[in-house]
């Protein structure tokens, strides 16, 4: 899995789309159902007395910058309505679309036109492409729309096939393609418009499991090196998994909740959610940064005979088994032990430095790794295992009790968090 592709420097989100009481009522009178709805009926109810059909129920929530946000539930959980409604391929009941500051609602036809245009592209689950045109005309077809030159909408078909690894392939037709090679056109084709936004609606999911997986790869490297705003439509929990850096996942219209897998995971916000996550491996979601805690005595290295006695002291004095030793920086250097020190005292009797007693097998994590990654050593090693952050400053420990326990709420569906007490091991 890999959800931490963007924003990698720690700095805070910035908001690209923020969606607000959105509401799509499909009937020939939408404002009576919507009143209906307002006073608390729900979409049963509302479907027996009028006749229309709630799609989308009061959506609310935050795109990020950057970020690939996807939008999950079952067959006619209204995703594919509500992601439809950001460019206004359908027309909201009711609520707002905010992209970069701008109304999307508020837009006359001209506006909207260059907005789909110039801001957004669209890779629908049918390749749709134009059997007649060969590949590079495919790719140009919607900038050949927009009134862009020949050469120009050429030259920037053959980067976005380039990006795609199909720059070989222009003048080939697609009956010439694989299914696979169709679907890298169709994402080159909304790759060519140079999109801050793309909508990407079931795209891979007619595809083969291996090349299904080969095109979630494909999109993974593309973010890395041109990060977009992504939002993927899918049904798939493993594809969103592997994907999202954050996901909705939607029920009857509604989006019940908004996070990331491992927010989910660990804090399900009603059963339906649950359901969805369960039989969810968790090791391969949840980080170790999501369950550190920074619970273990920590020593100032020092590099003198006084800092390996003080540091015995200081864990008799806590009736703690490990000390973990960090710079002046905090950065991480080394664990010792009761044991360990009380042997390199007995062993040298003048000169011992505390680096001296390092335990020679206690190495750090990083907070990205997944529980899958670490497990190894949780599993192998008594001491809970340090984690640190990319500048190899100390963040706390994993310790077995914690991970655990962590398992186990996972796999239960126990989103009650407990409290960790202070001295956990």
């Amino acid at each position: 899995m890999n959800n931490n592709h963007n924003n990698s420097d720690n700095s805070e989100p910035i908001e690209k789309i923020a969606v607000k009481n959105l509401y799509k009522i499909f009937g020939p009178e939408p404002q009576q159902a919507l009143d209906l709805l307002k006073k608390g009926k729900n979409k049963e109810e509302i479907y027996e007395q009028t006749g229309h059909t709630v799609g989308v129920q009061d959506a609310s929530m935050s795109i990020n910058q950057g970020e690939i946000f996807v939008v999950m539930g079952l067959s006619g959980s209204g995703k594919s309505t509500l992601v439809r409604m950001f460019n206004r391929l359908i027309e909201p009941t009711s609520g707002e679309v905010i992209v970069d500051g701008e109304n999307v609602m508020a837009m006359n036809h001209n506006q909207l036109v260059n907005f789909r245009r110039s801001k957004t592209s669209m890779v629908f689950q049918s390749f749709a492409l134009m059997p007649h045109l060969n590949i590079i005309d495919n790719v140009s077809f919607g900038l050949e729309l927009s009134g862009m030159s020949k050469d120009k909408r050429q030259e920037r078909a053959l980067v976005a096939l380039e990006q795609v690894g199909l720059e070989s392939w222009g003048n080939a037709h697609p009956r010439e393609l694989s299914g696979g090679m169709q679907q890298r056109v169709g994402l080159a084709r909304g790759l060519a418009v140079d999109p801050a936004i793309m909508l990407m609606d079931e795209a891979f999911s007619a595809l083969d499991p291996l090349i299904r997986t080969e095109m979630q790869d494909e999109l993974l490297k593309l973010q890395d090196q041109h990060q977009r705003t992504i939002i993927f439509i899918s049904h798939d929990l493993d594809e969103a998994l592997r994907i999202g850096d954050r996901i909705a996942i939607m029920e009857g219209g509604r989006v019940v909740q908004v996070g990331t897998p491992e927010e989910i995971l660990q804090n399900p916000a009603d059963d339906y959610v649950r359901a969805f996550f369960r039989g969810v491996d968790p090791t391969g979601v949840i980080s170790a940064g999501d369950i550190v805690r920074d619970t273990q005595p920590t020593v100032i290295w020092h590099t003198s005979q006084g800092g390996l006695r003080a540091t015995l002291e200081k864990l008799n004095d806590l009736d703690r088994e490990y000390a973990y030793i960090l710079d002046s920086q905090r950065r991480f250097c080394g664990v010792v032990s009761i044991d360990s020190l009380r042997d390199t005292l007995e062993r040298k009797t003048s000169g011992a430095k505390i680096e001296d007693a390092f335990l020679p097998e206690a190495t750090a994590v990083l907070e990205t790794d997944s529980l899958q990654d670490i497990l190894p050593l949780v599993a192998s090693h008594s001491w809970p295992i340090p984690v640190v952050n990319e500048e190899k400053k100390y963040r706390g420990v994993v310790s077995k009790n914690r991970f655990l326990r962590t398992l186990h709420r996972a796999e239960n569906g126990d989103h009650q968090q407990k409290s960790t007490e202070p001295g956990e091991n």
